[in-house]
């Protein structure tokens, strides 16, 4: 045998799952001689890319990595004191090491199925608990995108629910001192569904004014000064005016929350809870209100209900009162949030608790003060009266100029504006940096540093604010956050929770429209290296050299895979995308003087984002009908078009269509818009089955997300983050999103989407390096290997189950959906075979979309043969407990599928009174044995929940019961 000193294994090969003999079995199995004859039978011949894609040539996971860690270097750490709601934070190594690089908390989905899924469920009742106890309000949802898009969706939920006497009211109020990332959010959300917005001083604030519905405060302010807003919210109460606050969660230990002033809502960011700046994300934005808005709340909302035989469980709550789910009647578009990043949150302020959180805050407290005190022995003049981690520095321009050269000579930045720098402290400063500041500061006077003396000052520190801002009442007094602070026990408490969730770790997970494909470990290390995560968004260009390297190779990738000129990284989820590229389609219509085309045409079959993003766009929707094929109905969509002419704005259409199909008429359909003066927008969902075969600037769209999470592997987080970069065509460019303080976007930009200019930019490296390690060739063999991975389950299933949708030669796309509708004349509903699955090992498909009573399975490249033919096993015999019943041989009501999923506690339990043995029960087929998974939980009630809504922790003394059992 020879040696190769060089040998290399392909990373499509790690990333793709099926070996070669598997492939050959596939294809026979489909009844083609070759992958290409499948793709052909698939994907329309018109639409075929004739070139393949001009990306670079694949890396090996070691070259990569290497070269990556030079890219890397180009980023330079400086110690940032300009704040604006982003701040140096410890991770604690125990949270860093077991949730943020722990695969079994990021490769998890969104716990629709929740009796897989209480670990994270718990995390987030935390989160929640935490949140509502700082801030002093009766409930909070599971997080938001970042403090500007929750500051939007509290004006946006208030102006929805107006008392009756303000119905026609449209002003809303913001402080001049609200943060200028969300002042600009707010911006860019108010014009299109109608709301005013006034920014102002709060002394110009009339709140008598009848037209005035809502006034936003930054608490505390862009300043860095607390005030206290009570008796401006109990003029606003009197007068029926709404307030919301944006607030420094952190500070909340310290200062009085704005609930016990009244506040209606309080949003913000839990960023410096343990997660990393990330040059701007992701983070958890939080939202908390009243209890009387709890139908109203945007996003997901966890809450606490029992399962079949009463145990306490978690489930998302109120589930119909999702707003994307009411689709044209929406009033936000949001679906997923960051769960992964508020579960970090959330176990920060488990493993600190009150008392360690309380102490974080004094010493940021205590170090902004004690350079106060210092800069004011050097003659500088400090103007924040009550503060929390800013202070405020009068300065000349020349004494402006001198600190900011002298400052970035020390590797430090500062916020300037004019005749004044301010110095924003945080949990990683030290004594050390209070003396680095003195230095800088002293240099541009004819003083020494030495001559203050900061012993005494020290000696004396003290927290000390007036006007009633300093905080008297009791928080987070549940166990749960004094229990876990000594590293070992906060391990044992994370392992715990992981353990009782089902993620990519355990088995696929073949959610139709969600693309859980691999999410490999060479793509996840650079996330937390310190030259992505320690930086902040708004330092200077010149020090995050890497990050725009990384940008401009990403949008280049990014637009040459999409067919497109040139690509937005801003939006931070796959909704914002579809918001940004209907914002865009809106500007260039207003440039062209026809502001009036707010119709946008919308498939029957569309994800409920669609919609609910079209409506926050401004636009009036009008369904297009599907045919009896699942295709979209041509003749319905060009007599909309047609009548609709005159103010057609855009069509949204996913493509693949919803239902798993490469609709043959799709470039008619574009035809069909443009002839009548509108754009497409592309759903950028179902892109895994696009990549390297064909495009949607190929087809013939305008403008479309991407989902980063599905098709470039960014992993789910159990619901987020997520990514939603928006590519365009050239007649689109000048209008993608800018920021108010980093130049972003085009010549004629709109104002921005997200909070930060590259929105959830630490994240951008996992899509960088699957493109950088696929190469041009990887990416087609993925999509291909998608596309077969499909029809090979279709072939399977489809001798036992009806296959919906299919195209005209008879195959799937990336994804089919199986019908098990016929099974309900023997009392067999889809969510019965939906938690059976839980006892052979799998998660769910996506459950009754886009039709009720359907699995839609998605199986993705990443997933072998063996692991394909596990869960088909899975559903065929599945298939053959339903025939017991339709023969008679199972009770109709009392059996596997009906008493699904089955616990240990069942099996182990001396009481089995159940018609099938125990083996049956847990042990149904022979691959079970190996490696079963335990749910936690029997099937939840979810009306129960609903009910009896509680959304914080449960009462300690039932939680001691559930850990001692």
């Amino acid at each position: 045998m020879k040696i190769d000193l060089n040998p290399s294994v392909k990373f499509e090969n790690r990333h793709n799952g099926p070996s070669l003999q598997e492939r050959v079995e596939m294809l026979e199995k489909i009844g083609v001689a070759s992958i290409e004859e499948l793709i052909d039978q698939t994907i329309p011949k018109a639409i075929q890319l004739e070139k393949p894609l001009n990306l670079p040539t694949a890396k090996s996971e070691a070259t990569f990595l290497k070269d990556f860690r030079k890219l890397a270097s180009k980023n330079k750490i400086y110690k940032s004191f300009i704040g604006l709601g982003y701040y140096d934070t410890i991770v604690p190594g125990v949270i860093l090491r077991n949730v943020l690089e722990n695969p079994g908390w990021y490769t998890a989905y969104t716990p629709y199925q929740a009796e897989i899924a209480q670990g994270r469920l718990e995390a987030l009742v935390n989160f929640q608990t935490m949140v509502m106890d700082l801030t002093g309000m009766e409930m909070a949802n599971a997080s938001l995108l970042d403090e500007g898009t929750a500051a939007a969706e509290a004006m946006n939920m208030l102006y929805a629910t107006r008392p009756r006497d303000k119905k026609k009211a449209a002003k809303f109020f913001v402080d001049e001192k609200v943060f200028v990332q969300t002042k600009e959010i707010l911006k860019t959300r108010a014009i299109p569904v109608g709301v005013e917005l006034v920014e102002g001083a709060l002394s110009d604030l009339d709140l008598t004014d009848p037209d005035l519905y809502g006034v936003m405060l930054q608490y505390p302010n862009a300043d860095g000064e607390a005030i206290n807003y009570k008796a401006l919210v109990d003029t606003a109460k009197a007068n029926n005016v709404y307030t919301a606050f944006a607030a420094d969660l952190l500070s909340l230990t310290l200062l009085t929350p704005p609930g016990e002033m009244g506040a209606d809502v309080v949003v913000g960011t839990t960023q410096r809870f343990g997660v990393p700046m990330g040059f701007g994300g992701p983070h958890a934005a939080y939202f908390a209100t009243k209890d009387a808005f709890k139908r109203q709340v945007p996003g997901r909302i966890i809450g606490i209900s029992v399962d079949k035989d009463g145990n306490k469980a978690y489930r998302m709550a109120l589930q119909t009162r999702e707003q994307h789910i009411k689709r044209e009647r929406a009033t936000s578009n949001i679906c997923t949030a960051q769960v992964l990043l508020a579960v970090m949150a959330g176990m920060y302020g488990v493993y600190h608790g009150p008392n360690g959180l309380k102490d974080i805050a004094s010493k940021i407290h205590g170090l902004a003060k004690l350079t106060g005190q210092g800069l004011e022995q050097l003659g500088f003049k400090q103007e924040n009266k009550n503060f929390f981690d800013t202070i405020k520095i009068k300065v000349d321009d020349v004494q402006q100029s001198k600190v900011k050269a002298f400052a970035l000579s020390h590797e430090m930045n500062f916020r300037y504006e004019p005749g004044y720098v301010y110095l924003a402290f945080d949990e990683g400063k030290t004594i050390e940096d209070v003396k680095g500041i003195l230095e800088v500061f002293a240099r541009t006077t004819h003083l020494s540093a030495d001559v203050v003396d900061l012993k005494p000052l020290i000696e004396n520190l003290d927290f000390n604010v007036s006007d009633g801002l300093n905080r008297t009442s009791d928080y987070m007094g549940h166990m749960i956050f004094n229990a876990f602070h000594s590293e070992h026990e906060m391990l044992r408490y994370i392992k715990r929770l992981e353990n009782r969730d089902l993620s990519l770790v355990h088995s696929m997970i073949s959610l139709g429209s969600c693309t859980m494909k691999l999410n490999a470990t060479a793509e996840m290390i650079p996330v937390t290296w310190p030259e992505f995560g320690q930086l902040h968004p708004y330092a200077p260009q010149d020090q995050a050299a890497g990050y725009y390297e990384l940008f401009q190779d990403l949008r280049n990738w990014l637009s040459e895979i999409t067919g497109f000129t040139e690509t937005s990284l801003q939006p931070n989820s796959g909704a914002q995308g579809e918001f940004a590229g209907l914002m865009v389609i809106r500007a260039y219509h207003e440039s062209r003087g026809e502001a009036h085309r707010n119709i946008a045409l919308i498939p029957s079959s569309a994800h409920g984002t669609n919609p609910a993003s079209a409506v926050m766009a401004g636009m009036k929707v009008v369904i297009v009908k599907c045919d009896d094929l699942g295709n979209i109905d041509i003749e319905d969509l060009k007599e909309k078009a047609e009548k609709h002419k005159d103010n057609l704005s855009s069509f949204l259409v996913t493509y693949p269509s919803t239902h798993g199909v490469f609709e043959e008429a799709i470039r008619e359909m574009c035809q069909i818009i443009h002839d009548n003066g509108g754009q497409v927008y592309m759903d950028g969902a179902n892109m895994n089955a696009q990549v390297g075969l064909t495009s949607p600037g190929n087809i013939g769209a305008d403008v479309c997300h991407l989902n980063l999470h599905k098709t470039f592997c960014i992993p789910h987080g159990g619901g987020g983050p997520g990514m939603g970069p928006i590519c365009v065509a050239k007649h689109l460019e000048p209008f993608l999103p800018s920021n108010p303080l980093v130049k972003t976007g085009g010549q004629e930009a709109i104002t921005a989407i997200s909070a930060a200019p590259f929105g959830s930019a630490s994240i951008l490296p996992i899509s960088y390096a699957y493109i950088a390690m696929m190469g041009r060739e990887g990416l087609k063999h993925a999509t291909q290997t998608a596309i077969l991975n499909a029809n090979y389950i279709k072939e399977r299933l489809s001798e036992y189950f009806p296959i919906l949708y299919t195209g005209s030669q008879g195959r799937a796309a990336h994804e089919m959906i199986v019908d098990f509708r016929e099974f309900k004349n023997v009392g067999i509903e889809v969510e019965d075979i939906a938690k059976r699955l839980i006892d052979y090992g799998f998660h769910s498909p996506t459950v009754s979309f886009p039709v009720a009573g359907t699995l839609m399975i998605e199986p993705t490249e990443s997933e072998t043969k063996a692991e394909l033919d596990r869960f088909c096993d899975a559903l065929i015999s599945i298939r053959e407990e339903i025939r017991e019943i339709e023969e008679g041989k199972a009770d109709a009501e009392n059996n596997v599928l009906k008493n699904a999923p089955h616990t240990a506690k069942m099996v182990m339990s001396d009481d089995w009174d159940l018609p099938y043995s125990r083996e049956k029960a847990v042990y149904p087929l022979e691959y079970v044995r190996n490696s079963k998974f335990w749910p936690t939980v029997r099937r939840i009630d979810s009306a129960y929940g609903d009910r009896n809504l509680v959304c914080s922790c449960i009462p300690t003394e039932d939680y001691e019961e559930e850990v001692a059992s």
